[in-house]
């Protein structure tokens, strides 16, 4: 989104939270919208859950129908693309019903198993 696309659509961020809120609760979505900020590259609306991409697609078209947004400078949304650290609280040094000791082998396995968590770097 355009630098100018964003101040207009700043000045009635407060408004543009509540009816993105109402857009997702008309397809059924218990994700709401927590806010929005403005920076160099464009909006951060930030939610209370993970989106799927029909979420993501409720906000877009919310946008590009806004009267003072020109809806040709309007970016698809995605998810944020960093992934910094992964703190791991709560693994019991035992498996589960045996006396075997956990080790780094099966730490490492469990993240890699989940797509979210593709290419990760295992530090202590």
């Amino acid at each position: 989104m355009s630098s100018n696309n964003s101040e207009k659509f700043m000045v009635l961020s407060n408004k543009h939270v509540a009816n993105i809120n109402r857009a997702l609760k008309d397809i059924k979505s218990d994700v709401m919208t927590d806010f929005i900020r403005a920076d160099s590259r464009g909006l951060m609306i930030t939610i209370n859950k993970v989106a799927s991409t029909s979420y993501l697609n409720t906000i877009e078209n919310y946008i590009k129908n806004i009267d003072v947004v020109d809806s040709n400078n309007v970016m698809s949304p995605r998810l944020p693309q960093s992934k910094l650290y992964l703190k791991i609280l709560g693994i019991p040094y035992l498996i589960e019903d045996t006396n075997i000791l956990i080790t780094t082998d099966v730490v490492e396995r469990i993240p890699q198993s989940t797509h979210i968590f593709n290419d990760i770097v295992l530090v202590s």
